[in-house]
């Protein structure tokens, strides 16, 4: 079989950020790295699945939500995956900065938290989504779309 884009590149030399995983026509993949792969440190089940609940209310609420195609968590529990269609990088990394924002500052009920709206409804973390949230808005803060790129 052949290898997939994201076993080609080298995680020991991933930080914490934005990058483009591939380009498939008008859909692009974005990997949002919130911690060091193979670093000893991942993101909570718990913490992850909130802010994947708030991570895909808010792009899917925002004024391009007509582009957004999947927000959900790598299985590594390193970070998220981000497809978007047709979208100008610029507009992507301005749209997780506010995401971020939202999740930090995110107070009430998380959305779909219910037995009946998810189906791991007791696994949920809203503190750590929170902290998840702050600890990228400084990573994110000056990303520009130059820096999508990962380090080879």
């Amino acid at each position: 079989m052949k290898r997939i884009a994201s076993f080609e590149v080298n995680h020991d030399l991933l930080t914490p950020g934005m990058y483009t995983s591939r380009i498939d026509g008008d859909i692009t993949t974005y990997d949002v790295r919130m911690v060091l792969p193979n670093g000893g440190v991942y993101l909570e089940p718990a913490a992850a699945h909130t802010f994947e609940h708030l991570f895909a209310t808010y792009v899917r609420n925002s004024d391009l939500a007509d582009q957004i195609i999947y927000a959900g968590p790598m299985g590594c529990q390193t970070g998220f995956y981000f497809l978007v269609r047709d979208m100008d990088p610029a507009d992507a990394i301005r749209l997780v900065r506010e995401t971020m924002d939202f999740v930090a500052s995110f107070e009430g009920e998380v959305p779909g938290t219910t037995r009946v709206e998810c189906g791991n409804y007791k696994l949920h973390d809203l503190e750590g989504a929170k902290k998840i949230a702050r600890s990228m808005q400084p990573v994110l803060r000056d990303w520009t779309p130059e820096m999508l790129v990962y380090k080879k």
